[in-house]
């Protein structure tokens, strides 16, 4: 005989289809709950940091040139970004806990593969592996920890969840060290190998409660899917590779981005006129909505800082991430504290306020790295690094709640459109602030490179010292007093090189800062007008309605006693 369905008590029912129920367990199984949750979280964001961090070891073990190796992280964003489309859906219908299993397998067999057949494509085959299970695994981080946490403190759960794959590139600059110490290139794959099967056993061993299903998938999804997520692949190699490149050196990215645009809007439009959207752009229109998804990717960018700026400028200074590892050590503490922080400091009635604190400490770091010179060490970025990290996970824990929020109070068929547009602004945006970010400072380079270049003539004593300095280093290699010269004239050219980029870092530090300058007084003027309009926070008008259905309910159990 079959086993009877399970029957969920009124308080137990899921949220939304596809999502988990939310049964009462005993203290031990939420910590389990709790410690996978965390496990999976880490799985989702830390192999691909692993390989962004080190795309320089990946060049020289795989025989890359630049462009070829930026493609490997465009493979991850390419599937990540897209893979959410039919996520969601599928989850409704056939549930997360399948989907992920089979992802995780294939993921682990392709990574294991890679192992033993090095090249290009078999990289890029493991890294868009990556990119879809990545998209599986943060919302079972967030499922997971909701689940460790009792029903008052679910909001805590959320928070937590999205904000656990943020840690996932200051921890992979801190492991890679050792990992490629002890086993070059390959024991960054097999540590990789071994998360994604940690994380395979952990939710097989213990998966989360069942959940209600119900058939979602209809035939022009499969229409708009096949329209914007080539849309989105383009757009993101030419993001990818634009600065590498250079934007105007190759037509291939012209073509792209119209083929983009076109992709795109068509994709919007099918949306825009069916009856069950997948993507409802009527609800993404409206301004709260607009207003957020500029924000969160706006913010997104401002936080480039942390994975552009203060990197490069040390990676031009001669460090490299074994000189990174304390750095990013206080990143990572900094970071749990901003996350312990918007926990612990969370206000309903002014959910919008950590994001305006958030945005001027972004500020103060931005300000505070813009003197740097080529003395500049890991050490002094330690608290300005720290404050950009607090930040980061403040604003990120703040933003989704407000956007969960707003998606639960219009209904839970725009919940698909909230993952998928808040996916796509994070990851979006923080493709669009590297390319910003590295691009102003290709040009700034530049810019001050002619004007120091400019200076140097050989009758300047001082010139002709620094030259004469620089021959005496390669007297004991070469004897040719010709050579010795021209070689002095080279490390020069090469020091004036290094300066002109120190001073084009400093260049993107202090457009950070006035582009945060101006995020916060965009933030202020937005929450002035909303206390003037005497607008009530989201996330206030959702605990309310969630009180009333759950007075409904007591009510409606107690009659049928």
């Amino acid at each position: 005989m079959s086993e009877a369905p399970y029957v969920f008590k009124p308080h137990e029912r899921p949220t939304l289809p596809g999502s988990p129920a939310n049964p009462d367990h005993p203290g031990r199984r939420r910590a389990v709950y709790f410690a996978i949750g965390i496990l999976v979280g880490i799985t989702g964001g830390l192999g691909n940091a692993l390989v962004t961090v080190n795309l320089n070891f990946a060049q020289g073990t795989l025989g890359l040139n630049s462009n070829e190796s930026a493609w490997l992280t465009a493979a991850y964003f390419m599937t990540n970004v897209t893979a959410n489309l039919l996520l969601v859906k599928y989850r409704q219908q056939f549930g997360l806990q399948s989907f992920v299993r089979y992802v995780l397998g294939a993921y682990a067999l392709t990574t294991l593969f890679h192992l033993f057949v090095h090249g290009f494509w078999s990289s890029v085959a493991v890294r868009a592996a990556s990119g879809v299970a990545a998209s599986g695994l943060t919302t079972m981080t967030i499922l997971y920890l909701m689940q460790s946490m009792p029903a008052p403190k679910r909001l805590a759960g959320v928070m937590i969840g999205i904000s656990i794959p943020q840690l996932a590139t200051p921890l992979a600059r801190m492991l890679s060290p050792g990992l490629l110490e002890w086993g070059d290139w390959h024991m960054l794959y097999w540590f990789e190998l071994g998360l994604a099967l940690a994380t395979l056993a952990a939710i097989m061993a213990l998966p989360l409660p069942p959940s209600e299903r119900e058939k979602v998938f209809e035939k022009t999804d499969f229409l708009t899917f096949a329209l914007l997520a080539p849309g989105l692949w383009l757009l993101i190699a030419v993001l990818s590779e634009g600065r590498i490149e250079w934007w105007t050196e190759r037509a291939w990215m012209g073509y792209a981005l119209i083929g983009s645009v076109l992709l795109i809007a068509a994709a919007l439009l099918v949306e825009h006129h069916r009856d069950n959207p997948l993507i409802n752009t009527r609800w993404l229109g409206t301004r709260e909505m607009a207003r957020l998804m500029l924000v969160a990717a706006s913010i997104r960018v401002l936080l480039s800082e942390q994975a552009f700026g203060s990197v490069g400028l040390l990676t031009v200074a001669g460090m490299i991430n074994d000189q990174m590892v304390m750095l990013n050590f206080v990143i990572v503490l900094a970071s749990i504290a901003g996350l312990a922080t918007a926990v612990l400091t969370f206000n309903p009635v002014n959910v919008a306020r950590p994001i305006t604190i958030a945005i001027i400490l972004i500020a103060i770091g931005a300000f505070m790295d813009a003197d740097s010179t080529n003395l500049t060490r890991p050490s002094s970025f330690y608290i300005s690094q720290a404050l950009i990290g607090f930040a980061s996970l403040l604003f990120m824990a703040q933003a989704m709640v407000i956007g969960i929020a707003r998606t639960l109070l219009a209904g839970g068929k725009n919940f698909i459109s909230f993952v998928v547009l808040f996916s796509m602004s994070q990851s979006i945006g923080g493709l669009i602030g590297t390319a910003f970010l590295g691009t102003f400072q290709v040009v700034r380079e530049k810019f001050h490179s002619h004007a120091l270049v400019q200076n140097i003539v050989m009758t300047d004593p001082i010139v002709a010292a620094r030259i004469r300095a620089g021959s005496g280093a390669v007297t004991g290699v070469v004897g040719d007093p010709a050579l010795r010269s021209a070689e002095g004239a080279a490390i020069l050219a090469q020091q004036a090189t290094r300066e002109a980029n120190i001073l084009a870092y400093n260049d993107v530090f202090l457009l950070i800062g006035v582009l945060a300058i101006m995020a916060v007084i965009w933030s202020i003027s937005i929450r002035y007008s909303i206390r003037k309009r005497g607008e009530i926070s989201p996330v206030v008008l959702l605990q309310r309605k969630m009180q009333e259905q759950a007075a409904a309910m007591a009510a409606k159990s107690s009659g049928a006693n």
